[in-house]
């Protein structure tokens, strides 16, 4: 078990790119990659939720494990009460925070316009799907920051509520419906070529007034993440002209091309925003709450927090 090789294209799905960190530690030596520890001062972390906990732990061995994978031995554990449909609501439930990652890959990220970010995952023994559940998102946002973009990982569940005072951003969450069905759902500048290239994503795509697009639908399902370590990559190129890419265990699942991501030369890649929950979102919409909660205690765990710039 030990002699196995370990394949960094789960979580840096490219051969070519210009440095990076990750939290992984079976990745070794590699010139281009910081390796730093799963630690909140290390990785930048900030804008905690204060209602939740990320505890580092050393996580439950999985019951299956992949031959070129080993398996992690810290990982934050995440928490999801029954009940519970987000950080902020009366049975608080997940983790959220923003990440920069170290100092040296953040000041080299203020120039990048494509970049990598990826993780690994595992849900107990046991896991028990709602109505809708997710564990990533990006978002790039140019409101109320100055026209500095930010791109995320983060979990949420459902739709964001898009009020006048988010006007010009983007939102991509990676969304898991019953039977551990994956989507992404995106929420871009309204126009004609994002709305075009985002619903002839396959295998389905669909428009929806109040949650975005949903797109890919069926592209992935997050059953393999159930007591067993999976990877989640995500790629976003900014304009012009924009790209989005996701891969799952080192496979591309999904891709979308010609893009509008920002709407200005000033919007810039910020960092991660980590963050997992059930729920229809921080603000949840009337009559989804309990339909959207966690049906009992259960626990996730995330680990080997990547990021790489590609240009």
């Amino acid at each position: 078990m030990e002699n196995r090789s370990f394949d960094i294209s789960h979580l840096i799905p490219t051969p070519e790119f210009l440095y990076g960190f990750s939290t992984c530690t079976s990745i070794g030596s590699h010139s281009s990659i910081q390796l730093v520890a799963l630690d909140d001062l290390q990785l930048g972390v900030h804008k905690v939720s204060s209602s939740t906990t990320h505890n580092t732990v050393q996580p439950p061995a999985p019951e299956f494990e992949s031959p070129d994978q080993k398996t992690p031995t810290l990982a934050w554990e995440a928490l999801y009460p029954a009940g519970s449909v987000n950080p902020s609501g009366p049975i608080p439930g997940g983790f959220g925070f923003y990440l920069s990652g170290p100092s040296v890959f953040a000041q080299r990220l203020e120039s990048a316009t494509e970049a990598i970010f990826s993780y690994r995952m595992m849900l107990q023994d046991g896991w028990e799907w709602m109505v809708v559940w997710a564990t990533s998102r990006t978002d790039v946002q140019a409101v109320d920051r100055k026209n500095a973009a930010n791109v995320s990982i983060s979990g949420l569940c459902g739709g964001k509520f898009i009020s006048s005072t988010y006007i010009n951003i983007l939102t991509i969450v990676l969304n898991y419906r019953p039977n551990a069905i994956g989507e992404l759902y995106a929420y871009l500048p309204l126009t004609t070529s994002n709305a075009t290239q985002l619903s002839s994503v396959p295998p389905l795509s669909v428009a929806n007034a109040d949650y975005g697009i949903s797109v890919g639908r069926g592209a992935f399902k997050l059953d393999k993440a159930i007591s067993r370590w999976m990877s989640i990559a995500f790629r976003i190129k900014l304009n012009d002209v924009g790209e989005l890419e996701v891969w799952t265990d080192g496979r591309s699942v999904m891709t979308s091309v010609g893009l509008s991501f920002r709407e200005s030369e000033a919007g810039k890649i910020k960092g991660m925003h980590l963050q997992t929950f059930f729920g229809v979102g921080l603000i949840v919409h009337r009559g989804h709450g309990t339909d959207w909660a966690s049906p009992k205690d259960q626990r996730a765990w995330f680990s080997d927090v990547t990021g790489v710039i590609l240009r």
